[in-house]
């Protein structure tokens, strides 16, 4: 009796275990998403929303960003997402740490510059907190041409 308690103990805690990392997983996509169209629309509010204040973003280019030239590049249209296209998208979890990679195609209107398109691969780092899922950290890659 003992041996079957312990062996349906097991498997409940398993599959607890599974579902806990499943609704994670979910829970950092749709956090991915809300984050892709927040660049695209400039929300301020979203944006300040789905990050941490020590965020630090790298562009392809090798600059860096915190969290306060993120949001306000994005806000001011310095950086202007006219749509951006997330696809290969895999996510990892590690305890209270999702590392996403992807791969973006965009267009863009950048203030001052004429329209372009961007082709990377991005990694992220998003940090489960009380709160939900933010991002920590961003760094891109101009893709490898295949």
């Amino acid at each position: 009796m003992i041996k079957k308690l312990l062996v349906a103990l097991s498997f409940i805690t398993v599959s607890m275990m599974f579902a806990q990392k499943n609704n994670d997983q979910q829970s950092v996509a749709s956090a991915s998403e809300k984050l892709r169209l927040a660049m695209i629309s400039g929300d301020k509010t979203v944006l300040e929303s789905l990050i941490l204040p020590e965020l630090t973003y790298g562009h392809s280019n090798g600059h860096i960003d915190d969290a306060k030239e993120f949001v306000e590049k994005l806000v001011s249209k310095q950086s202007n997402f006219l749509n951006i296209e997330n696809t290969n998208q895999s996510i990892q979890i590690v305890d209270k740490t999702a590392i996403v990679r992807n791969h973006l195609y965009g267009k863009t209107a950048d203030l001052g510059k004429e329209p372009g398109e961007v082709n990377l691969d991005i990694l992220y780092v998003w940090s489960k907190t009380k709160n939900g899922w933010k991002l920590l950290a961003r760094q891109a890659v101009k893709a490898e041409k295949k």
